[in-house]
């Protein structure tokens, strides 16, 4: 059976630190630790920052749902402004945003997203061993 932390945070750039310190809360209590650890608190921290600094919905919570199944640990988190995807972009050297998602594709796995009713949810999947990383997996998958 998959064990699994969900928590929500206000849609505030001063709630991001919060998210961090419960994802890593999470982790720890789950035995994971080191480098997939800091992998997922990073990957988490551009989500959360991403989530916070995009959704257009006013007094919007962003949903933060880590789920540790077999061989796998699964990020997501949602927002309710559903039609704003994410699209990677190159950023040139003098920019100082715009590189979270790929940095997220360098850390997990696979990462993707999906648009829900009421919401979306961008995702990054981390083995729990030995790992290929990067794959983006299109919304549906």
């Amino acid at each position: 059976m998959p064990a699994t932390k969900t928590f929500r945070i206000p849609k505030r750039r001063r709630h991001v630190p919060t998210a961090r310190q419960r994802i890593r809360k999470a982790l720890a209590d789950w035995g994971i630790t080191g480098e997939l650890a800091d992998a997922v608190t990073l990957s988490a921290n551009e989500l959360v920052t991403n989530a916070v600094s995009h959704c257009r919905t006013t007094y919007a919570g962003v949903e933060v749902t880590l789920t540790v199944d077999g061989p796998e640990l699964l990020l997501e988190v949602s927002d309710p402004d559903r039609d704003r995807l994410p699209r990677p972009h190159d950023s040139g050297p003098d920019e100082e945003c715009g590189r979270g998602l790929a940095l997220v594709a360098a850390l997990a796995d696979a990462w993707g997203h999906r648009q829900e009713p009421y919401r979306k949810c961008v995702w990054a999947r981390f083995a729990l061993a030995g790992r290929p990383k990067g794959a983006y997996v299109p919304a549906g998958s």
